[in-house]
């Protein structure tokens, strides 16, 4: 008898990029742009967040691993991939950089920083290479009851893509209490503001990696961002993160 292959349980990339070019661009570079962060809803189904998260105790997919304790992160822990990335991972990746691009230039623009990003994701990953940052840099991130990750912004190296997608991969209420993702934001001459950004499986969040610009009074000026995950209550959590920028 002759067995059947298994069908992957995610659809191929294509559908994955048509998802987002499908997605609400003007609604949610308005709020980037308002609020510092934006809801990307419906892009990961259930099935392919499985898949992903499945792929954690397997080694093989990833180039190391972080125990966030030993180096003072908070608790928890998190593994980066290696290449060639997992197919979604790498579609996820290439497909949301180029709206993101735009963004990024459009916000450089306004707060006086020459440096320009190309429409393409592997342009920019060449210029990263050719600049000594060549280790893939999304990464899957593992909590269990307690563990928190401090506030920090994830830089890798003089070449920095300034966003960045961070997506909820368990269910919240049902696989982890607790656990909620945080930002803040330190304004000039001003007390921090903190956002928390309430996720469901398969919704990602953009965010600055470190600054973005906000008009005051006295013309735009940038603000620093921070991002962190706060005390897991319960259960286990696991996160996938999209940088744009490889590392050294």
């Amino acid at each position: 008898m002759t067995a059947t292959a298994r069908k992957p349980s995610h659809p191929p990339s294509a559908d994955l990029a048509a998802r987002v070019d499908g997605l609400p661009w003007a609604e949610i570079t308005g709020e980037l742009d308002s609020q510092g962060c934006a809801v990307l809803k419906g892009l990961l189904t259930p099935d392919q967040c499985r898949d992903i998260t499945a792929l954690y105790p397997n080694d093989a997919h990833f180039r190391s691993r972080i125990v966030m304790g030993r180096h003072g992160f908070g608790r928890g822990e998190y593994k980066y991939f290696s290449y060639p990335l997992p197919e979604t991972i790498a579609a996820l990746r290439a497909s949301l950089y180029p709206p993101l691009a735009e963004v990024a230039n459009r916000w450089n623009e306004r707060m006086g920083i020459e440096q320009r990003y190309p429409a393409d994701h592997a342009a920019w990953l060449e210029r990263c290479h050719a600049g000594g940052q060549t280790k893939p840099t999304p990464l899957l991130l593992q909590y269990g009851a307690g563990d928190y990750n401090c506030l920090h912004q994830d830089v890798y190296g003089e070449l920095v893509f300034p966003l960045q997608v961070a997506f909820l991969l368990s269910h919240p209420g049902e696989d982890f209490g607790g656990g909620e993702f945080v930002l803040t934001e330190q304004r000039p001459r001003m007390q921090s503001r903190a956002e928390v950004v309430p996720l469901r499986q398969g919704e990602g969040v953009i965010f600055p990696v470190h600054h973005r610009p906000v008009q005051g009074t006295r013309g735009v000026y940038r603000v620093n961002m921070r991002h962190g995950v706060s005390r897991l209550r319960s259960g286990r959590r696991h996160t996938l993160g999209i940088i744009f920028h490889d590392g050294k």
